[in-house]
Order: C-alpha cells, then structure tokens, then sequence
C-alpha cells in the first residue's frame, strides 16, 4: 500500500507540473484531470472519502467545464506541446525545485510523514471525515458560500478574458 500510495504522490507531482506549464488549454484540462483524480485516490487511501468526493465533484463537475468552454474558444490550429523547448525549460525548473525542496526535508530531518485519519486515535467509535462533513456544513458553512462566490467570480474572469471580437486577452481575432 505505501508503494502504490507512493507512485500516486508522484503522479500528483506530474498533473500538477501539468497544469502549471501547459502549453495550451487542451493540456492544462489534461493535467488537470490527472491531478484531481490521483489526489483523490490519496484522499481515499488516507481515510478522507467524503473530502475525495467533494473534490472530484468541484474540480471535475465545475471547473472542467469552463476549461472545455474556454479550450473551444481559445482553440489554436497548432498547439504547442509538452515537448516543446519552451515548455520543457518550465518543466527542468519545476523538477529541479521539487529535488531542492526534497533535498532540504531530508537533510534537515523534518518530521513530515503522512498519517490517516484513522490512525490518529484507536479509541474513536466516529471516522475522522465524518466529522470534517459536520464542520463544513456547520462552523463552515460561510467558507462553503464564500468559496462558491469565489468559484462563480473566477468562471467571470475566464469567461470575460478569452471573449472574442478583440477584446478578449487570450484570443487574437
């Protein structure tokens, strides 16, 4: 189980150098989709299945249709590609800090290691997400609110950058 949880990390790592050097919408959806399902398959092996679930639903309910709307209509007729010396010089130096950020943890010893929710205390008779269900809907529900305005606005700013008719700051018309 540590290694398959351990290979899922590194496929975290990869989605998300995939979305922060996408060369094209097409690409950054792609990532995307990579991060947000091995980082629930993470969630879901350290005991956090209602956390899993409510990010599997936002980012891939949500967030994936305004990328498909905008890879529509910032559509280019030759994208560039993960293997494009502008793209791979991003991605040499997202590799080459992860090792120094790696580098630092292990030389300075620092206590990071990943435990479950259910290995926290062995005389719970509740699972440790059910509890984190109670408190978003309760002492978080203005958190919930205010991040579903947060999520509308950012469905306005995209949706108003790569308008067309030559206002649009992504598209050239």
């Amino acid at each position: 189980m540590m290694y398959f949880m351990f290979v899922m990390m590194i496929g975290l790592i990869l989605g998300l150098m995939g979305v922060a050097s996408n060369p094209s919408p097409y690409y950054a959806a792609l990532g995307l989709v990579v991060a947000a399902g091995v980082g629930c398959g993470l969630l879901v092996g350290y005991g956090g299945s209602f956390m899993s679930l409510v990010l599997f639903l936002i980012y891939l309910g949500g967030m994936l249709v305004v990328f498909a709307y905008t890879a529509a209509l910032a559509a280019e007729p030759y994208p560039e590609t993960w293997g494009d010396w502008s793209v791979l010089v991003y991605i040499i130096f997202y590799l080459v800090g992860l090792v120094m950020v790696g580098k630092y943890c292990m030389v300075e010893e620092l206590d990071l290691y990943w435990t479950g929710v259910e290995e926290m205390s062995d005389l719970d008779m509740v699972r440790g997400d059910f509890w984190g269900v109670a408190l978003l809907y309760s002492d978080g529900g203005y958190m919930l609110v205010l991040s579903g305005w947060v999520l509308l606005l950012v469905l306005f700013v995209v949706l108003e950058l790569t308008r067309g008719l030559s206002w649009g700051a992504l598209r050239v018309v």
